[in-house]
Parts: C-alpha cells; structure tokens; sequence
C-alpha cells in the first residue's frame, strides 16, 4: 500500500465532481487522490492526467470503468427500453430529447488502459468488473497498484485469491454506483460496511480501504480500528471548492438535509445511492436494469434538470451521512476527517 501521510483516498466520482485540482489538492494534503476516467473521452482523460501531474507530485490513482458484459440487448430487453423511454417522454416534468435507440460503450476501456499505464498514476482501479489477469500483469509491470472493489463476502473471497493489491469494501451505505461485480444487484446492496470488515479481517491478509458512509474523523477511526489501512470518502468531496458538482447538486445537499437517500436504479439501470426525489419516486418501479443503457437514455433529461436548477430530476449522488456535507477546500476536509 502506498504510504500516506493521511488515510483518506478520495473516491473517484464520474460524471463531473471528479477534477483535477480536486485529485490533485487531495494527494497534497497527504491522502490519495483518485482520478475518474468514466465517461471521459481518451482525449479528456490524458488532458485531466497531464493537469494533475502539473498540479502535484504526490502519488495519485485513476479509476477506470470495466466494459458491460454484454454487447447488444435481447429482444426482451431492447422493448423494456422502448417502453421506458415512453414512459420518460410521458411522465416526466422535464422536457428532453431522448435517443432513438439504446447505446451501450464499453467506455473506450482498452485505450484507458493503455493511458493509465503510460501515465504517471501510481494506482490503478476498477469498477464495474475485474480487470483480466494480463491487464494486473501490465500494471505491475509498470509498478502501479491495483485496487479492485467488493461489496459481499463472496466477492471479498474472490478477490482474496488474486493479484490485486488492495480491496475497496464498498458497504451499502456508499453514495453512487454499486460496485457489484460478481453477486446479484440485490446481494450487493446488502451489506454494512462494518459486516464486509469483520469478514475481511478473517478472509484476507490483503490491504483493504473502507468506504460507506464515512464522513467524519470518528468515521475514519473506526475502520482504522476494525482493520483498514484507509478510509475512501466521495459525498463528503461533492461541496469541495475544487470539485466539479453541477450546482443544482450542491444546492440539494444543502438544502434537503432532511430527505433520505435511496438504492435506485432509475437513472442509470444500475444500484445507486441517491438523495430521494421526484423522479427516483416516479420512475424506479417502471426502470428495467440496463446499464449503461439507462444512463444514456435519461441522460439528456438529466442535463436539463440541472440546467433549470431542478433537483426533482437529477440523479442527486449521496452517501447516507450527506447531511454532513459542508463547503470548503479539499486541503481541510482532508485534514478534519484524519485521526
């Protein structure tokens, strides 16, 4: 494990919060800043590398997205997307364009690959799958860590018996994606971050990094104490001056304190945690699972609600302590969350 002056890794968050002055301001306050490579295009992804490398020389990882298991939809499953797009055009209180037909990526994996190797990055992380033998191969190789997520027990014994280097527990309190790879969706919004701990410590001498829910230095101290070499934080980042939070976000983790999150798969056809709103409301019992064909398809809408500063329709990113998050530089939030 790379040794920090402070264990905190900043969670890597797609989709806009995820910068390079907030990497960057997080590894040189003595944590580990991690950069998210998904959705970007390589282009952008060597443009973010060549910026964080111009803003610190402390270690610093990316995160990469695996490729979806499957290429095209089945018939089944290619009319469930007909009919929620449907159902988005009908019920929505938001007015968008939606695609015509589903699109699905693999999110340019093989060229981010090569970019992480090629790059200055000391860590390398995956979500969404595991990466094959021949890629951790490469990225020893080159000297780089390989972190690699469980969100169940049998996904921590999986991992226990490969060459990765570090084990992100993801409990069911984490903002965001799941990271479920091998359990079922429902498997992997089981468990509490303590529970995948305790497992932990049993079934693996391997490193491991806590991640659920943890917002404050008792937070941080406790899974130190039940055996993590670190704490991963995102939602506590999302109101930091250096991250890139759309504003409509922001507003809504301040002002909606008081409004529980929920695992849906609305927005993306993929578990994720977010703050309760209308649309999690309307559309999670109507949204099949298909990812990244959701995310493509609400898309659009989502773009819209941010731009009229609707937080009823924006997909609102949260772990369950949100109500903790405050505004300020990454440098001391960093600091506040360290023992």
């Amino acid at each position: 494990m790379l040794s920090l002056q402070r264990p905190i890794v900043l969670a890597p968050m797609a989709g806009g919060p995820s910068t390079p002055e907030l990497v960057a301001a997080v590894s040189n306050a003595g944590g580990l800043g991690m950069m998210a490579a998904g959705y970007l295009s390589p282009d952008a992804f060597r443009e973010r590398l060549s910026a964080i490398e111009k803003l610190t020389t402390q270690p610093f990882g990316v995160n990469i997205f695996s490729p979806p298991s499957h290429t095209d939809l089945s018939a089944p499953e290619l009319r469930s997307w007909q009919r929620f797009r449907e159902q988005l055009g009908t019920y929505s209180a938001v007015q968008a364009s939606f695609p015509d037909a589903p699109h699905n990526t693999d999110d340019h994996y093989e060229e981010k690959v090569q970019i992480a190797l090629s790059s200055a990055a000391k860590v390398v992380s995956f979500t969404f799958g595991y990466p094959t033998q021949e890629v951790v191969n490469a990225l020893h190789a080159k000297r780089k860590l390989v972190i690699l997520n469980a969100t169940t027990p049998q996904e921590i014994d999986h991992l226990a018996a490969t060459d990765c280097d570090v084990i992100v527990l993801q409990g069911k309190e984490a903002g965001g994606h799941r990271c479920t790879v091998l359990s079922t969706p429902e498997e992997g919004c089981t468990y509490l971050l303590a529970e995948l701990l305790a497992h932990a410590k049993a079934a693996t001498d391997k490193p491991v990094i806590a991640a659920g829910g943890i917002a404050t230095r008792q937070h941080v101290a406790e899974a130190l104490e039940r055996g993590a070499v670190a704490a991963q934080v995102g939602t506590r980042f999302l109101l930091a001056a250096e991250a890139g939070t759309k504003k409509t976000h922001q507003q809504a983790l301040q002002t909606l304190k008081g409004r529980p999150t929920v695992i849906t798969t609305a927005f993306t056809g993929k578990p994720a945690r977010a703050i309760r709103n209308a649309f999690t409301e309307r559309f999670q019992p109507l949204a099949p699972s298909l990812y990244p064909e959701l995310h493509y398809l609400s898309s659009g809408l989502r773009g819209e609600a941010d731009k009229a500063g609707d937080r009823e329709y924006l997909n609102l990113w949260a772990g369950e302590n949100y109500g903790l998050t405050r505004p300020g530089p990454a440098a001391a939030i960093v600091a506040e969350l360290a023992p």
